[in-house]
């Protein structure tokens, strides 16, 4: 079982063959079941409301999944911007993926409503890998960031126990992960003191900046630092431009668009509507290859880029 760490390092890896303008499609895409989620994270953008959430369909969610193993992408994340784990047929998602021959399939999630019995559900159906996103110390800090009753960080830290029982008992080929945000000061202290007693469940655990998606979340908390970008894991950062998420990984919305950016949490990197667009096409559009050309020149002023990682 390959390291989580080792596969986000490949991906946030800008090899010499994707950069360019129009290249090979991306190992990796990450397509959003649904746009929900059940907590609203004051570092998250999502809680702003700045698009419409809802579910993706089912019919275009088989087809265009189809498209892109066809086309060579061979990790697929069945997550994006929303809490995955509300999608009922969930699965049945991870099911067809495994089916039509996807080696990888992988998964985040708040860990609030990955129950066992869901949990079992998935690794059965060919899960190779689940992530906690795991950045609250206590409850009370999870009731005053994701604004959810206290009690669900004592369930998040049981079910991410229970899918190490699950997975060791059944000998599932699916990797347990966690990542969380290494704040500032005091917070930093507690987060390390969280982390030591679910790390023993988990296969590996590893930190993460607090990223200022796109600017929206920036300054929303005077006391913490942020960084620009996604700049990777806190262990192994990419330097900001060019950005790796512009060549190295899809990244499609509920709704079939497919952006630029790891956090378009109001449709501003839009490259393509696959919903009219076949995958492959959309990943060169003209739009892509201009934004493309723009990272690679170092000067991503006037672009959907800009006020993201221009200064940093």
């Amino acid at each position: 079982m390959s390291s989580i760490t080792s596969r986000i390092d490949a991906v946030t890896m800008i090899d010499k063959d994707h950069l360019g303008t129009e290249i090979p499609v991306p190992r990796s895409v990450k397509i959003e079941l649904t746009g929900r989620c059940n907590f609203s994270c004051s570092f998250c953008a999502r809680s702003q409301k700045l698009r419409e959430v809802e579910d993706i369909d089912k019919d275009f969610f088989f087809r265009v999944l189809k498209e892109m193993r066809e086309a060579g992408v061979e990790e697929i994340g069945l997550f994006y911007l929303g809490e995955s784990f509300m999608v009922p047929w969930l699965p049945e998602a991870i099911k067809y993926a495994k089916d039509i021959g996807f080696p990888y399939i992988f998964l985040t999630t708040n860990g609030s409503l990955a129950s066992p019995n869901k949990v079992k559900a998935c690794m059965a159906s060919g899960l190779n890998s689940l992530k906690f996103s795991y950045n609250y110390a206590d409850g009370e800090q999870l009731h005053d960031i994701a604004k959810v009753k206290t009690g669900y960080f004592d369930k998040i830290v049981k079910n991410m126990k229970e899918a190490r029982r699950i997975r060791d008992e059944s000998g599932y080929n699916c990797g347990l992960y966690a990542s969380y945000i290494e704040y500032d000061g005091e917070q930093n202290e507690r987060m390390k003191e969280a982390v030591k007693e679910i790390a023993p469940f988990m296969d590996e655990v590893y930190a993460l900046p607090l990223y200022n998606q796109a600017t929206l979340v920036q300054g929303l908390t005077e006391d913490w630092s942020y960084t620009a970008g996604n700049r990777g894991r806190l262990e192994a950062l990419r330097d900001p431009i060019p950005c790796w998420s512009v060549f190295t990984e899809g990244h499609i919305t509920w709704d079939g668009k497919l952006s630029a950016c790891c956090f378009d949490h109001n449709d501003n990197f839009t490259m393509a509507d696959l919903t009219k667009t076949p995958f492959k096409e959309g990943w060169n559009s003209q739009a892509f290859q201009i934004l493309r050309q723009a990272h690679l020149n170092k000067d991503i002023k006037g672009t959907a880029c800009e006020s993201c990682v221009a200064y940093a």
